[in-house]
């Protein structure tokens, strides 16, 4: 698949075959998201991959709109050390999407279910929820975790129609690009 197949076709699976994604696929995945660029090249990035069914489930437990991930096969965890880079959020959001286009790539779906700045419950935040359920020291910021696997539902690729050129501007605000 070129590029811009890939860009078209990535979509939010939130529904996934029970079926094992094979390791090669994730470590290309992984790959992927080594790959993507970070500010000053710090790569403040962290990543936990999680392929244990009952850790997965209580990863869906997180909040409500991480439910999703009852049916994945395999999630990854996106943090970043915010010692090393001010920009974590920044770098760590770049590799969440090499990681969607990557899985995208190999046929796979993926969904990014967001956890910074959100609340598992009233006492505690999302973040702290993942941290704790999965030993991340506190240095450690957790973004997202982002569900892979074999989609179980179909969604069209995007269409040119639903670019908003109205939204992109030449030199000036205001001033029509196309």
């Amino acid at each position: 698949m070129d590029f811009f197949e890939v860009v078209k076709k990535r979509r939010s699976i939130r529904k996934y075959q029970d079926r094992k994604v094979p390791r090669e696929y994730v470590e290309k995945i992984l790959e992927a998201a080594f790959y993507s660029p970070s500010s000053r090249n710090r790569r403040p990035w962290h990543f936990v991959v999680v392929d244990d069914k009952e850790l997965i489930k209580k990863l869906a437990n997180t909040r409500q709109a991480l439910r999703f991930l009852e049916t994945a096969p395999l999630a990854i965890v996106v943090c970043g050390d915010e010692r090393i880079s001010s920009a974590w959020v920044f770098d760590a959001s770049i590799a969440a999407e090499h990681i969607q286009l990557a899985a995208t790539a190999l046929g796979l779906g993926a969904c990014w279910g967001h956890v910074l700045d959100r609340q598992h419950s009233e006492e505690k935040s999302a973040e702290d929820y993942v941290r704790e359920l999965l030993g991340i020291p506190d240095h450690i910021r957790v973004l997202c975790v982002i569900g892979i696997g074999y989609p179980a539902e179909h969604k069209e690729e995007h269409k040119e129609e639903e670019i908003m050129w109205d939204r992109v501007h030449l030199n000036y605000f205001g001033r029509p690009f196309k």
